[in-house]
């Protein structure tokens, strides 16, 4: 049921936040198919993995998957969900940046083919990176994405957890709605800002296109990076993604609670 409750929240959440997620303003939706064709497999992987993670860990320490966990093992799981989210996130995260980052087409009566977008749809840049890169072309700035969601998939599971048990009144073993909403939105822009440097790093190795090649690595773009552009460079879009987090993550967090619930409801 976890798995379940992940993906719907993940796919309620994805029209909410795309429009944020890039920078093209004429370009609100491009890129958008392959994440709609992921984004409720990745929420349901992360949030079944979550909870799969905590019931093992508390089994191993407590002895019971009923105790109640500590952070450190709220940390520890989410990190462990981290991992795991990369693994399926990359291929689509480097087809939207690359799809966000190519030239619009601007005239369609033309018939010079170097007027036209290299990628078609979302799909067709899918198969040209495999086909132009190999396999490991669709994995990409791996490096900074594993770095991203590690720390980023631990402090938003910890920050939502701790914030649920301080906004849950005495006496009351489930947080209300206000709290989920509140606790929900506020994981996602703390999660989202830690991440910020690193997604910009990995975003720059991701829209590194073979024939370009300017990064050799992970450090050595974010080494380029700040050289040129000074140290804010690892901050951009900070607050574009914090103001994108909060709604998205309100919807996730509340719709995963509503669907859990309802599932305890019709199981008594």
């Amino acid at each position: 049921m976890d798995f379940i409750a992940g993906a719907i929240g993940g796919g309620l959440s994805t029209a909410v936040g795309y429009p944020l997620d890039t920078v093209k303003i004429l370009g609100f939706y491009k890129g958008m198919s392959m994440s709609v064709l992921t984004v409720s497999l990745i929420s349901s992987v992360s949030f079944g993995t979550y909870r799969n993670c905590l019931y093992n860990i508390c089994r191993l320490r407590y002895g019971t998957s009923d105790a109640k966990p500590s952070k450190v093992d709220i940390s520890l799981a989410g990190c462990a969900t981290g991992v795991v989210r990369v693994l399926l996130i990359s291929p689509a995260e480097i087809t939207k940046v690359r799809m966000q980052t190519q030239k619009p087409h601007h005239s369609v009566a033309t018939s010079d083919p170097s007027s036209k977008p290299k990628y078609r749809g979302s799909m067709h840049c899918l198969k040209m990176i495999a086909k132009e890169e190999g396999f490991g072309g669709l994995y990409r700035g791996c490096s900074a994405l594993l770095c991203r969601d590690c720390y980023s998939s631990a402090l938003y599971f910890l920050t939502y957890s701790v914030l649920c048990d301080w906004l849950t009144p005495a006496g009351k073993s489930k947080p209300d709605i206000f709290a989920v909403l509140v606790s929900g939105g506020c994981a996602g822009m703390l999660g989202w800002g830690v991440a910020t440097p690193m997604d910009v790093i990995k975003s720059r190795l991701q829209a590194d296109e073979l024939g370009q090649h300017k990064y050799r690595g992970l450090m050595h773009c974010a080494r380029e990076s700040v050289k040129a552009e000074g140290l804010t460079v690892l901050f951009k879009g900070l607050g574009l993604n914090c103001i994108r987090a909060f709604p998205v993550n309100m919807v996730v967090f509340v719709t995963y609670e509503a669907v859990l619930r309802l599932a305890e409801h019709l199981t008594k």
